[in-house]
């Protein structure tokens, strides 16, 4: 259960830019399910990233320039690719009690184009999630008396102690990061397993308007595009 109505992580459709509606409970479980899945995927990019080579290589695998909306794209089938990350996601359901949202793994359509699309896509998990470690890292230091006593002063005076910011920066993102949003319907963001990093991408485009982003800046964020020995 939250500890207080500002750290709920209940979203309702319509407000906030939310495409879905979960109770607090629910919504647990929804991004629970989700860093799962990516921490599966990960786990296995290397065995998708050749399959995806396999799919895009295939003499018999043609594919055609279609206009996606986001530019002139090779859109091609993704047997292998599709085998593989259906067999990740079978994994983690069963790793998981119950399911919640959609099962649907956008591939080869005005979403997901092509393989390499894929294997792009999902290689960003580590461009989205290792800032938010480190800023986490640089509060929970702060915690600890481990930083400038001025910059831990400022987090005091701001948003009452450390530990209270970290629940705050994490309840944030675990309520707009996962809400469904960043497309123009449903079908292309919602709770679909693409969907969700569409989502994570939308919250990555409005860091700035966040009350905690000086945090971010004080951290070393340099944004989710940054070089990786950045972080």
């Amino acid at each position: 259960r939250p500890e207080s109505n500002e750290l709920s992580l209940a979203i309702f459709y319509g407000r906030d830019g939310a495409r879905l509606s979960h109770s607090h409970q629910s919504q647990y479980h929804y991004v629970l399910q989700t860093l799962t899945l990516w921490r599966e995927v990960l786990h296995d990019m290397f065995m998708l990233w050749h399959k995806a080579d396999q799919d895009l290589l295939a003499r018999n695998n043609r594919y055609r320039l279609v206009d996606t909306g986001q530019g002139l794209n090779r859109v091609q089938r993704c047997p292998n690719v599709s085998k593989s990350i259906h067999a990740v996601l079978h994994r983690t359901q069963k790793s998981c009690s119950g399911w919640v949202g959609s099962s649907v793994v956008h591939l080869g359509d005005h979403n997901v184009p092509n393989a390499l699309m894929f294997i792009d896509k999902y290689n960003q998990i580590a461009l989205i999630l290792n800032p938010i470690v480190r800023c986490l890292e640089y509060v929970e230091a702060a915690a600890r008396g481990n930083i400038n006593p001025s910059v831990t002063k400022y987090i005091t005076d701001t948003f009452g102690d450390p530990i209270h910011l970290l629940k705050l920066i994490l309840a944030d993102f675990f309520r707009s990061a996962f809400d469904g949003s960043g497309a123009d319907n449903f079908f292309d963001a919602g709770s679909c397993i693409d969907g969700r990093l569409t989502s994570a991408w939308n919250w990555c485009s409005q860091i700035e308007k966040k009350c905690y982003f000086p945090v971010f800046l004080l951290s070393g964020f340099v944004g989710f595009n940054g070089a990786p020995e950045s972080y």
